[in-house]
């Protein structure tokens, strides 16, 4: 028996400071409306299960910090080379692990934040404009955490954030917030911005992001 329903499985845990059921939840509707079987998972051993990652369409990493073996990172990347598409936010996917293998794979690791949560504006690259994730959208300003990243330079960027000129650095820094990767046969999207529930609140953050999760399906 056969079936056209994409599959979709949510990685979801780690540190509780991201929410990562509260948030990964609000996205479980949008999922199945666009026709997609949801499951959830609370442990990384479901990365040891290569015969469901490779079943699945779409992986929406949820994970901050926690610990991924080499062979489960090692079997990640190698689902999405053959197709699997992976998707996240904020530090649930560029807070996570200690893998070279990992990092390479989703294009980017996070480095720090200044304190607290601050005003800020996400600015669309002009020239990605007919992009699928960010058509018809336009710059807009969160209250969130400012991610400093390194980034791999095959990643495409969507979106970035400037942080100003300080006592440490004599001039602005632009920094990518949203790219988009291919790996293989399979696609990666990455969003910087998502600490808190109501940073998805934001229509922007929403709808970007939900075009993402659409865009690295299988």
């Amino acid at each position: 028996m056969t079936t056209d329903t994409r599959r979709a499985l949510v990685v979801r845990g780690g540190w509780d400071g991201h929410q990562p059921v509260t948030i990964s939840d609000s996205f479980v509707p949008f999922l199945k409306e666009q026709g997609f079987s949801v499951e959830t998972a609370d442990d990384l051993a479901v990365y040891d299960d290569t015969e469901r990652l490779a079943a699945t369409d779409l992986i929406v990493q949820c994970w901050t910090m926690g610990i991924i073996t080499r062979e489960q990172s090692d079997n990640l990347a190698a689902a999405v080379r053959a197709g699997t598409g992976l998707a996240g936010w904020h530090g649930g996917i560029v807070d996570c692990f200690h893998d070279h293998g990992y990092h390479l794979l989703t294009g980017g690791k996070f480095v720090m934040h200044p304190p607290g949560f601050h005003d800020h504006t996400v600015h669309l690259l002009p020239e990605r404009a007919d992009h699928p994730v960010l058509a018809g959208l336009a710059d807009f300003d969160v209250h969130t955490e400012q991610y400093w990243m390194l980034t791999d330079p095959h990643i495409e960027v969507l979106a970035t954030t400037t942080f100003p000129a300080d006592d440490l650095h004599d001039r602005p820094a632009v920094m990518p917030a949203v790219w988009t990767r291919t790996w293989g046969a399979g696609r990666v999207f990455v969003s910087t911005i998502g600490h808190k529930p109501d940073d998805f609140d934001v229509p922007e953050v929403r709808t970007l992001t939900e075009r993402g999760l659409l865009w690295a399906s299988r």
